[in-house]
Order: structure tokens, then sequence, then C-alpha cells
């Protein structure tokens, strides 16, 4: 049902479906065929066919668990779509296999040491899928007799259920005729009744009984009366990540502190017992271990010991598939004055395979800006498209993406439905891009507070042996 609220303007609208429209939401998954071809635009993915297929490839095999303790990287120039794709890969894997997805500053900002922080998200991406066996009774309600004393404090009763080879009548207490009523179970309804947990659920109505009733409601399911016995045993399923195991055995209000995500640091001996189990269950059958992804974006920021970190946790037999993604040339690795490509040592990039994504063409990027517009239900004349997609070539994606929100602003002002080139144009005055901001500092240096020695030319470095506005080594080099 539509609500309506008043805002500051008085303004009333029909509110049907809240909802936030993020950078990636357009994406659905990599969009490749059955054969892991790429298609051209699909699922919300456009070009980098090379980088999909790659990907695909991969993920084959994490869904086969041939692939657990391995990583890769994808290098490329900034907005080439390195996080659309490691979020394709989120979505195609499903949610059964657990994918965390980290920003590699994060681990610096956290209230525990970096190695502690890395070892979460490490073991977050690890799925153990527990089975367990419970008994239960399913079958057909013939007769449901319930008696209450006079007071109504007490209440018994008897439950006859049948199955197509036999019949049973249990007597019932309290707690189970007051679930049988929550659930309104009547005569010739087909249900199941979890032993352990005493929970009922409805299945829906005997086909016997259809005819019982001129008028059924719309929603009313019809079932076959279950075969066999009437109690049976079921296996269910659970899975749940190492480090929910993790966070529930290190304290007391363990469970809690999953939704607080206060968690704190975890001892290395917990964490070795719960391997020893887990390893325990899997020879019982009882567990099986379910490896899956990491993504750790701009991973040229994590420091030399996280590094020799990584390398030590991807050789370890619990580990998950580390994907990384980095957007430098040859730079800096933090922490030391060496410098290496991408920002990572050589010995981590032996480790892994590395996938290249290249900057999207005219057509590619004319799709994206077309796709965003669906998302964020906009309406572009093809004059106004044509336009954003040359901006996009002079200036970046980010930026044209970025103004399509603010040219929409601005035809609502003037009472129009479809963006207008006009649009466009106001709101490219109002918002400056990297090089028009470069170009406005040049012309207005004089006024502005600076340093000596700061080169304010787009994508170049500090002159040589002088202080950055930072302080020398603060800022990483790209």
């Amino acid at each position: 049902m539509a609500t309506q609220i008043t805002t500051g303007t008085s303004e009333l609208r029909d509110i049907t479906k809240m909802e936030r429209i993020g950078a990636h939401s357009h994406i659905r998954g990599l969009g490749l065929d059955d054969r892991l071809e790429p298609r051209e635009n699909s699922q919300g993915m456009v070009g980098q066919a090379k980088a999909r297929k790659a990907a695909g490839m991969i993920l084959k095999m994490v869904q086969e668990g041939r692939i657990a303790g391995r990583a890769m990287l994808f290098a490329g120039p900034p907005s080439t779509g390195k996080t659309a794709i490691a979020l394709g890969m989120a979505q195609t894997l499903g949610p059964d296999v657990p994918f965390t997805m980290i920003a590699a500053s994060e681990v610096f900002s956290l209230s525990m040491s970096k190695t502690e922080a890395l070892t979460q998200a490490f073991r977050r991406s690890i799925g153990v899928r527990i089975k367990e066996e419970t008994e239960i009774i399913e079958g057909e309600v013939v007769e449901i007799q319930i008696d209450r004393s006079l007071t109504g404090a007490t209440k018994t009763g008897k439950l006859t259920i049948k199955t197509t080879d036999m019949e049973t009548i249990y007597d019932l207490g309290n707690k189970m005729i007051d679930a049988l009523s929550k659930e309104k179970v009547t005569a010739g309804d087909v249900i199941s009744i979890d032993k352990t947990s005493g929970k009922v659920t409805k299945l829906g109505r005997s086909f016997a009984r259809s005819r019982d009733y001129d008028a059924m409601g719309a929603d009313t399911k019809f079932v076959q009366c279950p075969e066999g016995e009437i109690q049976k045993r079921k296996e269910v399923v659970h899975t749940v990540s190492l480090h929910e195991i993790d966070v529930i055995n290190s304290r007391t209000q363990g469970f809690l502190a999953l939704f607080a995500g206060d968690t704190g640091e975890i001892k290395p001996e917990l964490r070795n017992q719960i391997n020893a189990k887990v390893a325990e269950w899997r020879e019982e059958g009882k567990a099986e271990i379910i490896p899956g992804v990491l993504f750790i974006d701009e991973v040229h920021m994590l420091d030399i010991e996280c590094f020799s970190f990584l390398n030590r946790a991807l050789e370890n037999e619990l580990a998950p598939l580390v994907i990384m993604a980095s957007n430098r040339g040859v730079a800096r690795i933090r922490g030391t004055n060496l410098h290496s490509p991408h920002g990572l040592p050589p010995d981590l990039l032996d480790r892994v395979l590395i996938v290249s994504t290249q900057p999207y063409t005219s057509d590619d990027i004319k799709y994206i800006i077309k796709i965003r517009c669906e998302e964020e239900d906009v309406t572009l004349t093809e004059s106004a498209l044509d336009i954003l997609t040359r901006l996009a070539a002079d200036t970046t994606l980010r930026y044209v993406l970025n103004l399509i929100s603010c040219a929409q602003m601005l035809a609502r002002k003037r009472k129009a439905e479809a963006v207008e080139d006009t649009d466009i144009r106001r709101a490219y005055s109002y918002f400056f891009d990297e090089k028009r901001s470069v170009q406005w500092i040049k012309e207005q240096q004089h006024r502005l507070v600076s340093e000596e020695g700061v080169d304010f030319e787009a994508g170049s470095r500090p002159a040589a042996g002088k202080p950055t506005a930072t302080g020398g080594d603060a800022m990483d080099e790209s």
C-alpha cells in the first residue's frame, strides 16, 4: 500500500519502494554464456571481454573447489571496471559461496592489528557446510481433538495423523496445541513437525479434501498425502563461515558480537581448536569446506608487513581465492623505498595470475551511460547521450556518470521530461573535472596557499628532493 509523505516543500509523493542506487547496483553477473564466452552486453557488464572470460574461468575452478589458496590481480587504469568484474563474480557465485570484499585501507582503520584484520577477512571467506540429521513427523491430519480444563489453564488433546501406508494417534501437550493453533491446522492439512524443536509447518491441503468446500482461497495449495512411515529422518544443511564459528566460541556473548561487529582479537589457540574440530567433522562426513573469494580493492595501499603475511596465508590449508585490484603502474611498495609493478612486492607478484583491464571504447562508454540512465530512471535525448560519450573520452567515465543525476535535477527545474544537451552543458559548467581543476589551480596559484616545489601537472610527481604538501613519504607515489 502506497504511503503519502509530506516533505518540507509540502509536496506529496507516493512512496512504493525505497531503494538506494549504488555505483555498481546495475551489475547482475559476468555476462558469460554456457561456454564461458563473454556476451557483448549482458547482466550489466559491457566490454572487457578478455578480463571477464578470465574471471569466468577462475569462477568455474572455484565452484569445483580446485583453486583455493591462489591469488589473482586485476591491473588497469582507473575507471576500467575492475571492481565491477569482482562484483559480477560475487553475483555469479550465488549466496552459498562466501564472498568478502574489503578495501586495503580498512586494515589500518580497525581497532586491531593488521594481521588480525586480514586473518578475519580470510576466515570470513571460508564457508563450512554442516549437515545435521533431524527426526520429523510428516502426514495428513485426520482429526484434532482438544480438551480444555474448566479453568482453561491446562489443555490436553490428541492428534490423528496418517500417510498412505499407516495411521497414528499422538498425545498433545500445551506447547504443541499452541503451535498447531498458531498455524491454524485443521483436518485435511498436510503438516510437518520437527521433533527436536517442536516447529509445525503446514505444507498444504490434501488432494483428498479438495472437494470438501465449494469456495477456496487463491493461495490454497494442494499436495499429495505423504507415503511411507510417519516418522522420518531428514538431513538439514547449515552454511556458516569460519569467522562466525570463531566469534561465537571466542566469548560468552559471542553470538551477539556477530551483530555488534565488535569482535576484538581472537586468540590463535582458539582458531587452532576450531580448525581441528572442523577437520574432525570433515572426516566423519558431517561438514564440508567451501573455499570462497576474498576481494581486496586498492591492494597497493597495503604495506610490506601485510604483503609478507599474505604470502604466508596463501600457503595455509584453509585459504580462499584472493582477488586483488590495483590501478598503479610502477609504484613504491608501502613501508619500503623499493619500487615495483602495481605497488606489490616481486615475491607476491610471482604467486598471482595477472589480468589486465583496458580503457573502454566510445561504443562501450555509450552503452554504459545508457545502462546507468535506466538504473537511475533518467531519460536522455540522443544529442545529450552523444555529448556525454564525447565528454567521457575527454575527461573520465566516473565524472560523466556523476553528471547524469545533476543534469536530471536541472531538467526537472525547467519542468522537462528528458535531459537535453543544455542541461549537460550547465552541469558541466557547475562542476569541474580533474583537468579543468588543475588548470584553474595554475591560474589562481598566486592566491592559493601552497608550498614551493609542488608540481601541479596532472599525473606528475613532485620534483625530486623537494618536500611535498604532506611531507615526504606520507603520500604514495602513483
